[in-house]
This record gives structure tokens, C-alpha cells and sequence, in this order.
């Protein structure tokens, strides 16, 4: 038997997850990272870190699953997506604190480019909006604020990198500095038609060309593990970003398939195939894999507030002592009896980019209890992603038939039916909830020949439940309407 190693970099925690070749975990483990938030709007980690834990969690994988590194056929790769890291060179060592997706401290450079009324250019070229959320600002702001950075930039030592890059660099022990596609298409620097580094874009923001790694495709062969780091030295042929992966370890291969994962925030994207769809509905467009020597793309809506939404029910209010208790509490009345939660509590992402917004909870009476608020609360995640949904309806001719999903909040029944009903479309979980570790260990597979086709690992996908819509139209409008007054009330242009 021949095993798959999937390491999953994510914001949280560093994991290391081992299938088989039917795409059954085998073992797991998982270490947490340390976020630190310096001041108003910075989130930072320490990249060292990033990487100790992430070699640390593979040997426990190996151990725990008994099996050695020899044992395994390949190695796929995923990451948080944005968050940007340079290093020396000459000694691999990080020159400043890894800065998270979530850091915004690059909004007033933002503000200029907006100014400078570059959004269209910007979107043309890269699928993006101007925002402190990709790589690029991120990047610049190092290389004015860090003192020395720019110098030693200019002397060819600094290398810049997403996590991919980071751990490829320190899995290879330097030998490559690579940037894997889909990663790339959320810098804000790499032209989605061409998939190269944009040259305009570079010399705009004043980014030296030297320390920008090589953009290689998703199911690139770039190198082994370095001799001596596991005991085996194991090809790593599969890399996606994190969400990217998740679309793809959910076997949506069609044009017009489309998955959301309800993690921290939510993240929808919908597979458009092997055209770039510009969105003129304030969607992204990104590149969601290179496999095979063919580009497939998505559009993608974020919404900020999810399973952070009930986070803050437990930290927040102390309405629940743990996340699990939020749907029996929910399910203790059957409906919210007017109460609406509009969670912009770090503004409102996808499609209303609404930075300002605040959150808002309305509709209350004296009867107004615990439960109405926390059924308020699950309702709102639903309500966000169907303004994504509907937001991407609009720019697509396909019609959604179904919606995957995944991630922790995909577990809670009433959430899911919900979001079927408010939807219309039938929400599918599947038994298998890992789908972002499996993405890239199936990436990874299909190029180390465990699959042959597509169609392979499709087959590997699991129904654990399919939720059917059955509320009616009038019911839904009613809904949504309360939704879209509740919205209009917490937007900042009022």
C-alpha cells in the first residue's frame, strides 16, 4: 500500500494529514501557531515557527500512522494564501515577521492606488480589487519599513515568498524558490492571461524584480525533501492554495460547479473552466489550478464572519460555553422571531466591500431570548453567502445545481438546511470533511500516477448527507428582504 502526505498550512495550526489511496485518512496531527497582533490592524507570525511546526507535525503523522517515509509516494502541499514572508538568501533565515492574510496595514497604499484610479488596470491584469488583503502591499510595506530590507533587495540576497514558497525553500534546504500558481494569483503582481510576473505591475509598486520566486504549475515536479529531514527523500508534486485545494479535493472539476467552506470566514468559488470570467459584481477572479498543462479559473466571494460569528456568541455574549452547543441552542425555537444579525464586525467582505460597516443586531423585542440570537447569528452566515451566490449568478450564464461543502460550521444540520432553503439549491456534505488536505494530496497522486484521470479521484467522493430545499418562494422573501433592510442599516454610506 502506498500512502499520500498532505501538509496543510493554515492560519491557526500547521497539520499533516496521511491517506491511503482511497482517500481515507490514516493519521493526523496537528500543532498550533502563535498570532500576534502588534498594533490596531497588524496580524503577524514568526515564519520560523510556521516551518518548526510544520516538519514537526509530519514526523507525528509518520509515527502515529506507523509508517515510514519511504511508505509514501507524494507529497501535496496547501497554505493560507496571502500571507507574505521574506528571507535571506545566504542563510535561509526569515528578515521579519510573516504577515498574515488578515493584517491591513498596507490600506492607506491602498487608498493611493485607488486614488491614482487604478482599480480597473489592477482588476484587468490581476482578477483583484486594491486591497490590503493580497501579497503585494504586504510586500512593499517590508521593503519601506524594514530597515536594510530594500538595500539588501537591491544586492540580489531577499527573497520574497507566500507560505508555499517558504516551506518549499526549507523542505529543499534552499535549492528551490518557487511559487506555486494559484498562490501567485493572489499577490496582486502576476497577470492572470499570461500566469508571469506582470512588469508594469512591478515597476508601479517598485518591486525589484530579484526577489520574486519562479511560478511553477499546481502538479509541478519541482524537487524531493532534502536528504537527512525524513528519513526518505519524498517527491512533492501537488500545491494549491487553501481554498483552491478545497474546490478541487471536492472533485468540482465541471464549469459551473462550486464549493464554500465555512471556516473562520466563508470562502465560495465557483469553477468557470479554462476562460478568466471578470466579475461585475466585486467578485474575484483567481486561477484555481494548473494541472495537466491546462489553466482552470474561479470566481471567488469571501465573507469575513463565520464560525467567528459563534466564537463571539461564546467570548463575546457567554451565551454558549462551546461552539458545539450553538445549534441544540438555535434549535430551542423555530425561528428568530424578527431578530436580524448583520456580523460586519471587521466590516463586510464579498460582494459589498464595506470596510466601514459595523455590525448590527435588530428586531428585538421583550420576548427576545438567548436562542433567537443565536439562531439570528447561524441565519446571518447563510444570508452572507447567498449575497456571494447571488453576486455570482449574476456574472455567470450557469446556474447553480448544487453547492459542496466543507469546513467546521458544515457539521451544524440546521445551518445547512437553511442554507438550502435560503439558496434554493440543494447543499451536499460530503463524509469525508478534510476536502483541503485531500486537494492536494490528490493533486499530488494524480501527477505520482496513483490516479490516472480526474475522473479517479471524483470517484473517491463521498455523499454524507444531501440537504433539500423545502421552504417556499414567499417564505424565502420574506427572509431575505429582513436580511437586505438589516444590511442597508449597518453599511457606512447611510
Amino acid at each position: 500500500m502506498s500512502y499520500l502526505l498532505a501538509l496543510d498550512q493554515g492560519t491557526t495550526s500547521s497539520r499533516a494529514i496521511i491517506f491511503n489511496e482511497q482517500g481515507k485518512v490514516q493519521a493526523t496531527a496537528q500543532r498550533e501557531i502563535h498570532i500576534s497582533t502588534p498594533h490596531s490592524g497588524w496580524v503577524e507570525q514568526d515564519a520560523q515557527e510556521i516551518w518548526t511546526t510544520q516538519i514537526a507535525v509530519v514526523q507525528q503523522a509518520l509515527a502515529s500512522a506507523r509508517i515510514l517515509a519511504k511508505d509514501i509516494k507524494a507529497i501535496g502541499l496547501t497554505n493560507q494564501r496571502e500571507t507574505t514572508v521574506v528571507w535571506d538568501k545566504r542563510n535561509g533565515k526569515p528578515l521579519a515577521p510573516a504577515i498574515v492574510w488578515q493584517d491591513r496595514r498596507a490600506t492607506e497604499w491602498c487608498n493611493k492606488l485607488l486614488q491614482q484610479n487604478l482599480q480597473d488596470t489592477i482588476q484587468q491584469k490581476t482578477g483583484l480589487r486594491i486591497d490590503p488583503y493580497f501579497s503585494a502591499g504586504k510586500l512593499v510595506w517590508l521593503l519601506e519599513n524594514i530597515e536594510g530590507l530594500r538595500d539588501l533587495a537591491q544586492q540580489g540576497h531577499v527573497a520574497f515568498g507566500t507560505v508555499d514558497s517558504w516551506l518549499m525553500w526549507n523542505l529543499t534546504q534552499g535549492a528551490e524558490h518557487v511559487i506555486e500558481a494559484s498562490n501567485a494569483s493572489r499577490t496582486m503582481l502576476m497577470n492572470l492571461q499570461t500566469q508571469a510576473w506582470d512588469e508594469e505591475l512591478l515597476q508601479l509598486f517598485n518591486i525589484p524584480r530579484s526577489v520574486l520566486p519562479q511560478i511553477i504549475a499546481s502538479d509541478s515536479y519541482m524537487a524531493d525533501t532534502a536528504t537527512g529531514l525524513l528519513g526518505a527523500n519524498i517527491p512533492i508534486m501537488g500545491i494549491l492554495g487553501d481554498q483552491q485545494s478545497a474546490l478541487f479535493g471536492q472533485s468540482c472539476f465541471e464549469v459551473g460547479s462550486a464549493k464554500n467552506t465555512y471556516g473562520t470566514g466563508c470562502f465560495m468559488l465557483f469553477n468557470t473552466g479554462h476562460q478568466v470570467q471578470f466579475s461585475h459584481n466585486k467578485l474575484l477572479s483567481t486561477l484555481a489550478w494548473q494541472c495537466h498543462e491546462k489553466t482552470t479559473y474561479a470566481l471567488e466571494g469571501s465573507v469575513f464572519m463565520a464560525g467567528a460569528i459563534v466564537q463571539w456568541l461564546r467570548d463575546g455574549l457567554g451565551i454558549i460555553q462551546n461552539s458545539r452547543e450553538v445549534e441544540q441552542l438555535a434549535c430551542q425555537v423555530k425561528d428568530t422571531d424578527g431578530v436580524v444579525l448583520v456580523p460586519a464586525f471587521t466590516g463586510l467582505g464579498a460582494p459589498h466591500w464595506d470596510s466601514d460597516a459595523r455590525a448590527l443586531l435588530c428586531g428585538m423585542s421583550r420576548g427576545t431570548n438567548k436562542a433567537h440570537i443565536a439562531r439570528a447569528a447561524l441565519e446571518s452566515i447563510a444570508f452572507q453567502v447567498s449575497d456571494v451566490l447571488m453576486a455570482m449568478q449574476s456574472d455567470i450564464t450557469h446556474p447553480l445545481k448544487e453547492l459542496r461543502v466543507d469546513g467546521g460550521a458544515s457539521s451544524n444540520d440546521m445551518l445547512m438546511q437553511f442554507q438550502a432553503d435560503i439558496l434554493n439549491v440543494p447543499v451536499l456534505r460530503p463524509k469525508m470533511l478534510e476536502s483541503t488536505a485531500w486537494g492536494a494530496a490528490a493533486m499530488a497522486g494524480l501527477k505520482a500516477g496513483v490516479f490516472s484521470s480526474m475522473s479517479d479521484i471524483s470517484a473517491s467522493w463521498q455523499l454524507e448527507w444531501a440537504f433539500e430545499p423545502n421552504m417556499n418562494q414567499d417564505q424565502r422573501q420574506f427572509h431575505l428582504s429582513k436580511w437586505q433592510t438589516a444590511l442597508k442599516r449597518a453599511k457606512s454610506d447611510i
